[in-house]
């Protein structure tokens, strides 16, 4: 429920077609024979962290969630992406840092947590997830530790590629005048329809259990 809102957000904001594909774009408008959009479009995911699921707090006693139980809090941080676009199949590859602060410094010691990548196609519809762990090592002494994660994700070229007809209806140059000259393209439910099917994002994010993610919903 949490990830259909996040992404709800993302559909409604109609002047940003583009970006909820995820690709690379141009928005400049071509007014040299009525208003357009010049625009350069890949199959590439976006890559995002979801709400509520890019920092885990661990506590000790574990049934308890008070600030004086907190024992490590670990955040994703420094996400970034390539992507391969090439071929019939695009993969794309996102890595990213993991920042963790324990509450007490001795001794040494280890903290495993998991992290789930998952590739969603048109905001709700989960195509794939991964599940692994990252491992954070704290020197005795130290309250802080560091490690990094790697997620990577394959997306068939043909069904992020948006059919000729919807291209055209949106980048199509419109003249004062013209019937459909105000008219948002994204209004059209079959249009909005096209550009969900070929909208890709890869998500990462910490493991959580319904609990944690409770806690970091509500605090």
């Amino acid at each position: 429920m949490i990830l259909k809102r996040r992404f709800d957000k993302l559909l409604l904001t109609g002047g940003t077609v583009l970006a909820l594909a995820g690709c690379a774009q141009d928005g400049a408008i071509d007014v040299s024979s009525g208003v357009g959009v010049s625009v350069t479009r890949s199959g590439c995911p976006a890559v995002a962290v979801p709400d509520y699921t890019g920092d885990v707090t661990i506590f000790d006693p574990v049934n308890s969630t008070d600030a004086s139980a907190i024992d490590v809090v670990a955040n994703i941080t420094n996400v970034r992406s390539t992507c391969n676009s090439e071929g019939a199949r695009i993969y794309s590859e996102a890595t990213f840092d993991v920042y963790a602060v324990r509450s007490r410094p001795q001794g040494s010691r280890t903290v495993t947590v998991p992290y789930f990548s998952t590739v969603v196609q048109g905001g709700t519809a989960v195509v794939a997830k991964r599940v692994k762990n990252v491992t954070l090592t704290f020197a005795d002494g130290e309250y802080r530790a560091s490690a990094s994660g790697k997620a990577g994700s394959y997306v068939d070229a043909a069904a992020a590629r948006l059919p000729e007809d919807v291209i055209e209806r949106i980048t199509r140059k419109r003249k004062p005048g013209d019937p459909d000259a105000a008219l948002d393209p994204l209004a059209d439910p079959a249009v909005r329809a096209a550009v969900a099917r070929s909208t890709f994002e890869l998500l990462i994010g910490f493991q959580l259990t319904p609990e944690q993610l409770q806690y970091n919903a509500t605090r």
